[in-house]
């Protein structure tokens, strides 16, 4: 339908002449790098970055004290040195020095173990000092002494047992012996754990 001037009516949209020129898309391994590189969303991380050292400390801790677990014996020693035997010891009471039972301690032997040889047991910059947990101290001796000192307790302690069995067994004067089987006592030995009160 012409209008009065007798042109053509206009149609409606873009004209044929300016549609936008479309990129061929090259394939990737034709395509040139693009002279504008993305920066990155992500600044890198300086020496002085709080982060950074909180995670390097990390790895520290980590390194020296294992994993982290409740569960884990705080009193567990160190292994000793050879022919050497390591045992924690009372140290003070109450936050009180026990000096009697320290000094019966060196009479015996023992003597304190200095942080400079397990250093990761205590704090950083405690030098020489003795290792110390909640009153107890790590003490040291030579293992003979102390292997010495244990068969000599268990001579005792079954030498203790072996009176008492004769206590039970022997008769006073002028009686029959206690060697008849009817009469005899009967001796049990048993191990068993001790009961733990509860609080």
């Amino acid at each position: 339908m012409e209008n009065a001037e007798g042109n053509a009516p206009r149609r409606r949209g873009r004209r044929p002449g300016l549609r936008p020129k479309v990129r061929p898309v090259e394939s990737e391994a034709s395509a040139e790098p693009m002279p504008f590189e993305r920066p990155a969303l992500r600044p890198q991380m300086r020496d002085d970055d709080p982060r950074v050292r909180a995670a390097r400390r990390a790895a520290e801790i980590r390194g020296h004290v294992g994993p982290i677990d409740d569960g884990v014996d705080e009193f567990a020693a160190p292994p000793p040195p050879e022919g050497w035997a390591y045992e924690w010891k009372r140290h003070s009471i109450v936050n009180q020095e026990d000096r009697t039972h320290m000094t019966s301690l060196r009479h015996k032997g023992w003597e304190p173990v200095s942080t400079s040889r397990h250093p990761e047991m205590m704090p950083e910059g405690s030098g020489n000092e003795p290792i110390m947990r909640k009153g107890m101290i790590l003490m040291e001796r030579p293992k003979e002494i102390s292997d010495e000192v244990r068969n000599m307790n268990l001579r005792r302690a079954r030498s203790q047992v072996q009176v008492k069995e004769k206590q039970l067994t022997n008769s006073p004067d002028g009686q029959f012996e206690r060697t008849h089987q009817e009469v005899r006592p009967k001796i049990n030995k048993s191990f068993q754990a001790m009961p733990i009160p509860e609080e």
